[in-house]
């Protein structure tokens, strides 16, 4: 017995509700393998690769590539050797209430299967209900839900609402299996009669864009269902403007972008930071010589053979340092709770510049960490980063950031507190300049460091003590001893 399984798209981590599908590593007719790697996402914070839950022949890729769905939208069909699939799992089931509450629970992933008698009394709700999402942790304001997909045409919704009748196995001696009833609609013919055709609503509205007859179409999906490939080898153009719009370039030559992903996010996250939390900013010049003298002697050192070394790297000693003395700066604020809560350890978030957007990835407990292995901590954050290949848990739980806005040949900045935390510290270019030492002027390495705090938690005092001790331990790294 052979089956269809579908394969839905997952919550990959920390609650996110919807994803692009930016390349497809298989196409119908390939065999794929358990947990073998099928396609490549982005979410609303990294790039991520999904293996497939099952074995078999794919079938169909439900969902074309630049195309943003949400969280339990079927995106591929695999033609499997399980006896419990059937064409008709093509269609998405449609949650059922809950007994008690009057609420729907929208059930994404990998639920049971509805049994056959079920599925024949299941009646289509009216609507369906989308509960908002939580606030994340540390009062971080929550993405908002996706805009619930547009309703499907009368005869569609009407044949989706009809009892589904089971499907009998198939042999090769019997004809194709049907297609689902939710693709099944008329259009008018070029006679004016109505024409019977199977086309999924997405792929009746591409049709109706492009300004497409679908009775003109030739059909090569399962059971005579048009595909989205169909239409658009039905016209000499592609017809992925609705999935992947191009950037549009206007006669006075301005171009406009669409703004989604990782771009989004961060747009949304540092709104919301900015007018809640209010910032204030202070700063510092410091003469790091000393510090980096101490890069140059760990560069040859062997317990940092193979890793790079920067500045960057006692800087972010210097932060988890400076926290242990003045915790508040490793605090938030929790405006649901009204409380400020102590983070338990130093989860140092680096701002990293990605082709895809703004990131801050941390590293998990870097204040217990020696100086070897928080180095080998910060390269691999690095190399990940560049790679797109940041994971969303690795972006969770932060709690103080670092943006080295030096590498771009910056001074200094203020930089917007990263939500949920409650400071943010920017660390300048180095440079050679004059500097006054004994009543002399001699060259010195010289960088600016620039601290954001929440102010609703952090007032004048503890940001400039935080600030002191940090700029303190660039000036003489041998003061670390003294934590």
């Amino acid at each position: 017995m052979m089956g269809i399984q579908q394969f839905r798209l997952p919550d990959v981590g920390e609650g996110l509700v919807e994803a692009e599908i930016v390349s497809w590593k298989v196409k119908p007719g390939d065999t794929v393998k358990l947990n073998d790697t099928i396609v490549e996402i982005e979410t609303a914070k990294s790039l991520v690769e999904l293996p497939v839950p099952f074995a078999g022949v794919i079938t169909e890729l439900l969902v074309p590539e630049g195309e943003t769905v949400p969280v339990g939208t079927p995106i591929i069909s695999v033609q499997t050797d399980s006896a419990d699939g059937s064409p008709e799992d093509l269609v998405p089931t449609i949650p059922e209430p809950e007994e008690s509450g009057g609420r729907t629970a929208v059930l994404v992933g990998y639920g049971p299967k509805t049994t056959e008698a079920k599925r024949r009394a299941r009646k289509t709700p009216a609507a369906s209900a989308s509960s908002p999402l939580a606030p994340a942790a540390g009062g971080a304001p929550a993405i908002p839900a996706p805009t619930p997909p547009r309703a499907p045409a009368p005869a569609a919704a009407a044949a989706a609402a009809a009892p589904t009748a089971p499907v009998p196995a198939t042999s090769t001696s019997t004809p194709a299996p049907q297609a689902p009833a939710a693709l099944a609609g008329d259009v008018a013919g070029g006679n004016g009669a109505a024409v019977h055709v199977l086309a999924k609503p997405p792929v009746r509205k591409l049709a109706k864009d492009l300004g497409i007859d679908l009775a003109s179409v030739t059909a090569t999906g399962p059971g005579g269902v048009i595909t989205r490939a169909d239409v658009e080898g039905h016209v000499a153009a592609p017809a992925a403007v609705e999935y992947e719009p191009a950037p549009v370039v206007s006669a006075q030559g301005d171009t406009r972008v669409p703004v989604k992903g990782v771009q989004k996010v961060m747009a949304q996250a540092m709104v919301a930071s900015a007018f809640t939390a209010p910032h204030v900013t202070e700063w510092i010049t410091v003469d790091v010589s000393a510090t980096m003298e101490l890069v140059e002697r760990l560069k040859a050192d062997k317990a940092f053979r193979d890793l790079r070394v920067s500045p960057l790297l006692i800087v972010a000693k210097a932060v988890t340092l400076a926290a242990r003395r003045t915790p508040i700066i490793n605090a938030a604020w929790d405006e649901q709770a009204q409380e400020i809560v102590y983070k338990g350890a130093v989860n140092l978030g680096i701002a990293a510049a990605t082709p895809r957007g703004l990131i801050v990835p941390n590293i998990k407990g870097a204040d217990s960490l020696t100086l070897p292995d928080l180095c080998k901590a910060l390269n691999d954050l690095v190399a990940t980063a560049r790679e797109g290949k940041t994971q969303p848990a690795d972006q969770a739980g932060g709690s103080f950031t670092i943006t080295n806005v030096g590498v771009f040949g910056v001074d200094a900045g203020t930089p917007i507190i990263n939500p949920g935390e409650a400071a943010i510290l920017a660390f300048g270019a180095v440079r050679k300049q004059p500097w006054v030492v004994d009543d002399e002027i001699v060259p010195r390495w010289i960088t600016t460091l620039a601290l954001s705090f929440d102010h609703r938690l952090i007032d004048g005092e503890k940001g400039s003590i935080f600030l002191s001790d940090v700029a303190s331990i660039l000036e003489d790294p041998a003061r670390a001893l003294m934590f």
